[in-house]
């Protein structure tokens, strides 16, 4: 199960050296069903726009990056695929486009998480990049102190998004999603648009830790799992309201069609 490809070709010990060693580029994951994906235009836009950003790429061809993921899956029914692009062999601003292929990850949620808060704002938030030290630290603090993972607030107060995840809470009313500099995550972006075919009210507004009393439930969406429940968040626990939450998305989620490779 497990390939990776530079450029639809296996990737050798050279490729796999260099991109080790060279921290920059950014990458998108996805999950492939029946070779079918899950806003997969919504991803081949995250890596053109990227590439655009940080190489300077003007010319991207999503036919191109499409088939590179057809490449790599060879026909495997279910697989989580990471597309990553990264400062190319010959000449770092004409990038290489790698694609790891490694066996599905089921996207049902795992135990109710715990999780803290702290200061902290990734460096670029609009992109998915390789920079992902200080979230990985943070992360790993917080279990250390005996927490789950960690959600992010920048140094305004405002709540932001978690290590590897965007955060939804329920307020009693609606699904709420912080407004703030976060990575705009593509289960999130499809979780809004599936909410109005589901009939599920939503909104985004700023928050703080001042406004978790008031709030009913929280939910973690990220590739994996579009509704991974929280428990509480630092010293506050919500109420019991989680499966509102989680039933308001998984709604959503079931309104968002499979994308053909």
């Amino acid at each position: 199960m497990p390939n990776v490809e530079i450029n639809g070709r296996r990737a050798d010990v050279e490729d796999l050296h260099r991109v080790a060693t060279r921290n920059y580029g950014h990458f998108t994951s996805m999950q492939v069903r029946d070779g079918a994906v899950r806003g997969l235009e919504l991803h081949l836009g995250r890596l053109e726009g990227a590439s655009r950003e940080l190489f300077g790429v003007t010319d991207g061809d999503p036919d191109r990056l499409r088939e590179f993921i057809r490449h790599a899956v060879r026909g495997e029914r279910a697989a989580s695929v990471r597309v990553a692009v990264v400062p190319g062999a010959q000449e770092p601003s004409a990038p290489d486009v790698m694609v790891s292929v490694t066996a599905p990850v089921a996207d049902t949620p795992g135990p109710a998480l715990r999780v803290r808060t702290v200061v902290y704002e990734r460096e670029l938030p609009h992109l998915k990049h390789l920079a992902t030290m200080g979230l990985t630290y943070q992360r790993r603090r917080a279990r250390e102190a005996g927490f789950d993972d960690a959600l992010f607030v920048g140094r305004d107060g405002y709540l932001r998004e978690g290590s590897i995840w965007n955060v939804a809470f329920w307020d009693g009313e609606q699904v709420v999603w912080p407004e703030a500099p976060v990575l705009p995550g593509i289960t999130m972006q499809l979780l809004q648009g599936g909410a109005a075919k589901a009939g599920v009210p939503w909104s985004t507004r700023r928050l703080t830790t001042d406004d978790l009393p008031s709030l009913r439930a929280g939910a973690a969406a990220y590739s994996h799992c579009p509704a991974q429940p929280l428990a509480g968040i630092d010293d506050v626990p919500f109420p019991g309201d989680g499966a509102v939450l989680t039933d308001a998305l998984r709604a959503a989620w079931a309104e968002v069609p499979w994308d053909s490779i």
